[in-house]
């Protein structure tokens, strides 16, 4: 089994809803809190163990903006594993999904210096690495409903652009979008393999565009009903 998460980067629409969820949802979970720094100030940060970043894509006046989710891959060769002087960094073999245990850590940032993707964060408050658990403590929780048991960024996501689910599966949901759209690994040259992947923006639809008659009093739609019913 690799769980996983399929981010869809067409329909994602920067909201922050799966940052904000994520944090409430961990900072309660088996981590322990997230510490926040100058939160109501002007420039209010802290760990956060899933940020958007927003990228304006093409040229002018065909160019998108592309809201890009980063949060821990999970990666099958994960070098923040393997260069954890403590072992406090691991990869599960049930599941491959990669965790750190609180009380090995010693906060050396190892970790973080050898994840090319950023996705791991210093909580300073506690002296301990921080990262995405894919809400380990929920999808196995089986109080909960099963519709239930998906990582907090999925439940809240508005547009349902976050899918979970197992990639070793063929025929589950996040296996059979991701060959239908073509996901893609993050900076797959690194060899890292993440289990994680990215469903790329579509392209552009093109509208055409009708000329319309003018008249006297206003805009006659004429021509350009003539030319629908035409096509």
């Amino acid at each position: 089994m690799k769980l996983g998460l399929l981010i869809d980067l067409d329909t994602c629409v920067g909201c922050h809803g799966c940052a904000t969820a994520c944090k409430q949802w961990n900072t309660s979970g088996t981590i322990g809190p997230l510490s926040d720094s100058n939160p109501y100030g002007k420039d209010p940060d802290g760990a956060w163990l899933n940020r958007i970043r927003t990228y304006e894509v093409g040229d002018a006046p065909g160019s998108k903006t592309v809201h890009f989710p980063m949060s821990c891959l999970h990666c099958e060769n994960a070098d923040c594993v393997t260069v954890c002087p403590t072992g406090a960094s691991y990869k599960r073999e049930e599941d491959g999904i990669v965790l750190v245990d609180q009380d090995k850590c010693m906060g050396c940032n190892l970790c973080a210096w050898a994840c090319p993707y950023g996705a791991r964060e210093l909580d300073r408050d506690q002296g301990v690495m921080k990262k995405c658990t894919l809400c380990v403590d929920r999808i196995y929780d089986q109080n909960l409903p099963e519709e239930e048991r998906q990582p907090a960024c999925v439940l809240t996501c508005p547009t349902s652009s976050r899918l979970f689910g197992d990639f070793d599966d063929p025929q589950s949901e996040v296996s059979i979008k991701a060959r239908e759209r073509g996901g893609r690994d993050l900076m797959p040259e690194l060899g890292y393999e993440p289990t994680n992947k990215y469903l790329p923006p579509r392209e552009k639809a093109t509208v055409e565009m009708f000329e319309v008659d003018s008249s006297g009093d206003g805009f006659s739609l004429k021509g350009w009903v003539n030319k629908m019913i035409a096509r």
